[in-house]
């Protein structure tokens, strides 16, 4: 599914128009990117939460000349599912 068929979806499913959907679904999205940015955990219960993970810097190789390279330590979004969900997806 990608972000159009979502929106068809949760409009569909709301009863709201496409546009609406749209709005909606750029807002939750710009609200979860701006908190996880400042290091917040965002928990919506019986679905999941998001949340930042540090990755430590690590030796890698190139694949294209076979040489080690440095990669650097970075922040990460990670998401966890809640029970509900995790639940819903094992009955299927």
């Amino acid at each position: 599914m990608n972000k159009s068929e979502l929106i068809s979806a949760m409009a569909e499913k709301a009863g709201l128009s496409k546009a609406a959907s749209k709005q909606a679904l750029d807002a939750f999205v710009q609200v979860v990117t701006k908190h996880l940015a400042k290091g917040e955990k965002i928990s919506l219960v019986g679905f999941g939460s998001f949340s930042i993970c540090e990755r430590a810097a690590r030796e890698g190789i190139n694949p294209a000349t076979k040489h080690p390279i440095k990669i650097p330590a970075k922040k990460v979004a990670k998401f966890k599912a809640g029970a509900e969900l995790a639940d819903a997806i094992a009955k299927k």
